[in-house]
């Protein structure tokens, strides 16, 4: 089975342009033409990938995005003509990974899908310990799954690279940017402060205080760090 990708895109032509592109690339396509389509194929194909316009029929970009999240963590890149950076960062914190504006060219998305499939890899060699355990929490690196207790987590990807890195030294702070460089790599730069909105929605994720004081702690003027009592 190869890489499945769901393309969310009411604009017919480009949507046909798309999954002939990435088919040739090798990839498994899925088309839908608006939201609801796009979480009954989701729901039913888990694809790896979503790549999901943000202006669509009935329901938005936005609100697709928000309940894809819900059922699963593929990686998501939000296709758009907004160009703006608050658009940008609206949508990488409702849960986007990646951002394209509009127009763009296939070997670019195909660039950025490949990217994302980096930052998800689910069997990187190079990592010692495939399971980490922090107090409630069980981190699973190959399978990018987390658990709280028995419940399971639906964390993004960018989310998992935050929350495995803090977690995987106890205690050692880190700087918004080295955790921006870790989380997103040198190909697709962003504000340092997006760094906090992923945090901030990592924290509801994975704490029991709603203040975000349990597992993640801040250290003001510099930057984040896992707490070191919850090393075992």
């Amino acid at each position: 089975m190869g890489i499945k990708v769901l393309i969310v895109e009411d604009e017919i032509k480009i949507a046909s342009l798309m999954e002939s592109f990435l088919q040739t690339e090798g990839y498994d396509c899925l088309t839908a033409m608006d939201g609801k389509t796009a979480l009954q194929l989701f729901a039913k194909h888990k694809p790896d990938i979503v790549i999901l316009d943000w202006m669509l029929p009935q329901m938005s970009g936005l609100d697709t995005c928000t309940q894809l999240r819900q059922l699963g963590s593929p990686g998501i890149i939000m296709v758009t003509a907004k160009s703006e950076e608050t658009d940008k960062i609206v949508g990488l914190e409702m849960g986007a990974d990646d951002y394209l504006t509009k127009p763009f060219s296939l070997r670019e998305l195909s660039a950025r899908i490949r990217s994302l499939l980096r930052r998800m890899n689910r069997n990187d060699n190079d990592r010692s310990d495939s399971v980490l355990r922090r107090g409630d929490l069980t981190i699973y690196e190959d399978s990018l799954q987390v658990f709280k207790g028995s419940e399971e987590l639906h964390l993004t990807p960018t989310e998992f690279k935050l929350l495995h890195l803090l977690a995987s030294r106890p205690g050692r702070v880190y700087t918004r940017m080295q955790l921006l460089q870790h989380a997103f790599e040198e190909e697709f730069i962003i504000d340092e402060r997006t760094v906090d909105s992923h945090i901030s929605k990592l924290r509801k994720k994975i704490e029991s205080d709603s203040r975000g004081s349990d597992y993640i702690k801040t250290v003001y003027g510099f930057g984040y760090r896992f707490g070191a009592e919850h090393e075992d």
